[in-house]
């Protein structure tokens, strides 16, 4: 080791605020008298030197510092003493003036004899000691039993930032981040996304990765190489211990990172699949077993988790390829290939194996087995990938069959191919990085119209719905001829787009071009339907659409599902079907029967919206609590797939659900969240919706002006008009509010002419509330001779329908007109009732307003509000012991600590509840739960 005491200066830090805390903290008690020890480990890349450096220049001003590290050809020079008696007394003698720190730096490649002495001396440092020792190293096992903070990679917003700094779109020039040369700004959001997927949270990876491509790539005029440069000098960091370890556990880490390539990312490698490669290559039988079953180590390398094998980090894996010589790991994919193709005959022969057959994963380990293009494998492995794979599976085999290509056109096709399939998948980020390499704009394919359909449906779930109209339009006209499927699916995707844009012209140019004829009768009825409904021919669409409520098997081509299984687009459509009907009940059966099919067989891309179809109808269903907890799992899997337009369906469900249980924080914080994504992306009928909910979250707290000036554009006609499907839903509530805020005179034509529109489709829709909705707007408009039969009749509607919410907005309205016309004690019933209704379906600031009407009416009732849970009783119970935790001020690791539980599941136990709290920090959750709230 060789000793310094200057160091360079320290680099802007990213991410590492808590280390830097913990660092600042070891500092604080050395400069007051009390010294210790603490190894900072970490895999190659990941910062350890360089909060080494920080810690060095913050302490420099109050004492000194000694930096030591590995020489690079020398492993050690006697600048220290290397025995642990003789290194401690220099360091007290160092320390005995001013506060002492010493930063070992790489300490796991000194040679033994120092690293045994520096890891013993910093045991016998004690208080008192005014020595503190930070060590740099590796996972080994060199420094166990000393204090311990292990680095992990950094998170997305941090990594984002750091390549911000490095292309030259970060923060003014007093950072010590070095920018590229030739770069300022600009860089492109394809680039920026696969760039981040590659480094994996690793920054010297993610500089190394930058610095080897040039501006023009960075700004994403020519495709990104494959695979990226600039990770050489990370790889071979981690291959670094790789030389000294022995010959059996080389062969078997070779094996282990080569199997792991025919995988999804994560899944690691298949205990059994190693075991019997190994017994090919001669390993012993009780080395293996010991490894892959046993407690065996290896270094530090592999961790097991039930049958599968783990690298314990990504990069080791990659090392480990990189390493071995090419003709090794040729061999070894070759073995591999061979026995998953012995395993794929077995498959094959066995009628009652209901796993996928090997070969897919087969031809992918003979593909990283080529040395250059092949013709017959890339044909190979792309009809492989037409099997039922799982997206992710065939979207990488498509990958590789593309990288196996020679032809310009044919290999475009098949990276537009992969790049469906990734989209399917949820993984639009790695479908944009493949669309990338399908060549320029109006270059030749092989199947023309396939990349325009991509972008079309990566537009659709991300993008404007008018783009994503007009580019599955064209793509369906492209497509046509030779791709009939895939045209269907276009054109599907075009109405889709215009339906949620509000755009009914759009929606019937996109159905009227799907010939019906090659279909089954369910679609063709949901197709005839649909269009005839928004045409105006409503008693014609009804009957169409009911003959496709409950589709079943086998199912038609627009599927992609087995022939047995019912297709979750099919069953889909069914729920679109029932709630135009207003078949509210049959909506909530088909939405749970197509979240099953979804989670069963996928695509993964279809989830937030299998969610969103079901919280949907369970809200039109008064079933608020269930549509909630749908909506915010939904929520969650829009943003794990990277689909914002799906996240702004959610927010607008879960802002009418809040509408109703509240807290009103909860419901502004989803409209606004809803209404922020809808206006860029013209999402016409999630911002009806949400501004629906507004409303009646404003009628709920007897604002009822702010809900009429919200409500009136939507239900009247012009350009600011709600979407054609939801709007009517609000008129209900735009009658309520205009008639008590004392409208109704000013506004007599546009409440008639609203409440004749609705009444027409209470005629129409089989929807059980409209027709006691209906009754009670007549109530609130009929004058004072006619509205208690009004009332009643809207009561008599209720008791057929079912509701409670619906039922209690009825009689509470009820009891305040009795209230109001000095009517109490009968206006007490109704309000009664009505206050035990809210209370039953956790409409708590409803369940308020009905608690004011009814002491109103001269009824002492005691507070609705529970005494200490009111904002808690919206959380599960698991997210409201979080909550308290986080409140009385745990960080997540100690609540995952109290609690035994990850501090993953914390994390995402935390969004959760910020979400339905309707708060954005620690600070207002704490003063939420504090001695002064709830």
């Amino acid at each position: 080791m060789t000793s310094s005491t200057t160091v360079h200066s320290p680099l802007r830090l990213y991410g590492r605020s808590g280390e830097l805390a913990i660092l600042e903290g070891l500092l604080a008690r050395l400069w007051q008298g009390d010294g210790g020890a603490l190894v900072l480990t970490a895999p190659p890349g990941l910062g350890r030197s360089a909060l080494l450096r920080e810690a060095a220049a913050a302490h420099r001003p109050r004492g000194p510092v000694l930096y030591a590290t590995a020489a690079p050809d020398e492993h050690g020079l006697p600048a220290l003493p290397r025995t642990a008696d003789a290194l401690l007394a220099r360091l007290r003698e160092r320390g005995a003036a001013r506060p002492l720190l010493v930063c070992a730096d790489d300490a796991h490649a000194w040679d033994p004899a120092s690293r045994t002495a520096l890891a013993l001396a910093a045991r016998r440092l004690g208080p008192g000691s005014r020595v503190a020792l930070l060590i740099a190293a590796d996972d080994g096992p060199a420094f166990a039993g000393l204090p311990a903070l292990r680095l992990g990679p950094l998170d997305e917003d941090a990594a984002s930032a750091l390549l911000d700094r490095l292309t030259g779109g970060g923060e003014g020039s007093g950072s010590h981040v070095r920018r590229l040369p030739g770069v300022t700004g600009g860089l492109d959001p394809v680039v920026r996304a696969e760039l981040l997927r590659e480094a994996a949270g690793n920054p010297r990876l993610l500089t190394g990765l930058t610095r080897r491509l040039t501006p023009d790539q960075l700004a994403g005029r020519p495709p990104l190489p494959c695979p990226l440069p600039g990770a050489e000098g990370v790889l071979a960091a981690h291959a670094d211990r790789l030389d000294g370890l022995p010959a059996h556990t080389r062969v078997l880490l070779l094996l282990a990172a080569a199997a792991q390539e025919h995988e999804p990312a994560g899944a690691g490698a298949d205990a059994l699949l190693l075991l019997r490669a190994g017994t090919r290559t001669g390993l012993p039988r009780d080395f293996l077993d010991g490894v892959l079953f046993g407690s065996a180590a290896t270094e530090g390398f592999l961790q097991r988790a039930g049958s599968r094998v783990h690298f314990s980090h990504p990069l080791f894996a990659r090392a480990v390829l990189h390493h071995a010589p090419p003709a090794r790991r040729r061999a070894t994919h070759e073995l591999l290939a061979a026995l998953l193709a012995e395993t794929g005959d077995r498959a094959a022969a066995s009628a009652s194996s209901g796993d996928h057959p090997a070969p897919l994963a087969a031809l992918v380990q003979l593909s990283c087995a080529a040395p250059g293009p092949d013709t017959v494998l890339a044909a190979r492995l792309e009809a492989a990938a037409t099997a039922p794979y799982p997206h992710g599976e065939r979207s990488s085999a498509l990958c590789r069959a593309a990288a196996l290509t020679t032809g310009p056109p044919l290999r475009s096709a098949r990276f537009a191919a992969a790049a469906e399939q990734a989209a399917l998948a949820g993984d639009p980020d790695r479908a944009r990085a493949l669309l990338a390499r399908t060549g320029a704009a109006g270059e030749q394919s092989a199947s023309p119209g396939l990349a325009p359909y991509v972008h079309g449906l990566l537009a659709l779930r991300t993008g404007p719905a008018a783009d994503a109209h007009a580019a599955l339009i064209a793509a369906a006209a492209l497509l046509g001829p030779y791709d009939p499927r895939r045209a269907l699916d276009a054109l599907l995707g075009a109405a889709e787009a215009a339906w949620v844009a509000g755009d009914a012209p759009g929606y019937l140019e996109a159905m009227g071009r799907i010939d019906p004829a090659p279909y089954d009768r369910a679609f063709a009825s949901y197709r005839a339907g649909m269009c005839a409904v928004l045409a105006g021919r409503t008693a014609e669409g009804r009957d169409l659409l009911r003959r496709c409520l409950e589709p079943a098997g086998p199912v038609d081509p627009v599927s992609r599902a087995a022939p047995t299984e019912t297709a979750p687009a099919a069953l889909l459509r069914a729920g679109v079907a029932a709630l135009v009907l207003g078949e509210v009940a049959a909506a909530c059966r088909t939405g749970a029967r197509a979240l099953a099919a979804v989670r069963t067989a996928g695509p993964d891309a279809l989830l937030p919206q299998a969610l969103e179809h079901l919280a949907y109808a369970e809200l039109r269903a008064g079933l608020h609590a269930g549509a909630r907890a749908h909506a915010l799992e939904g929520l969650h899997a829009a943003r794990r797939t990277g689909q914002p337009n799906s996240s702004v369906h959610l927010h607008a469900v879960l802002a009418l659900a809040a509408s109703v249980e509240g807290p009103a924080e909860a419901c502004a914080a989803h409209c606004d969240a809803a209404l922020a994504g809808a206006g860029p992306h013209g999402l016409a009928q999630p911002a009806t919706l949400a501004t629906w909910a507004r409303a009646r979250a404003d009628l709920a707290a007897g604002r009822s002006e702010e809900a009429a000036a919200r409500l009136g554009p939507l239900v009247r006609p012009g350009p600011r008009q709600g979407h054609f499907a939801a709007r009517m839903l609000a008129v209900p509530c735009y009658v309520e509010a205009a008639v008590l805020a004392g409208r109704a005179a000013e506004e007599t034509g546009e409440l008639h002419a609203a409440l004749a529109e609705f009444a027409g489709w209470t005629a129409r829709t089989a929807d059980p509330q409209a027709p006691a909705q209906l009754a009670r707007c007549q109530a609130l408009l009929a004058p004072a001779e006619e509205a208690d039969a009004r009332y009643a009749e809207a009561l008599a509607h209720h008791a057929r329908a079912g509701g409670d919410f619906e039922r209690a907005r009825t009689q509470l309205l009820y009891g305040q007109w009795l209230r109001r016309r000095r009517r109490t004690r009968e206006a007490r019933t109704p309000l009664r009732d009505a206050l035990v209704a809210f209370q039953r379906c956790s409409a708590r600031a409803w369940a308020e307003r009905a608690a004011g009407e009814l002491r109103a009416a001269g009824e002492q009732s005691p507070s609705v509000r529970p005494a200490t849970d009111g904002a808690l009783s919206a959380l599960t119970p698991q997210q409201q012991r979080i909550a308290r935790c986080v409140a009385e001020g745990a960080t997540n690791r100690e609540v995952a600590l109290r609690l035994s539980l990850s501090p993953r599941t914390v994390d995402h136990h935390l969004r959760n509840v910020f979400a339905a709290l309707g708060i954005r920090s620690r600070t207002e959750l704490a003063r939420l739960l504090g001695p002064e709230g709830p």
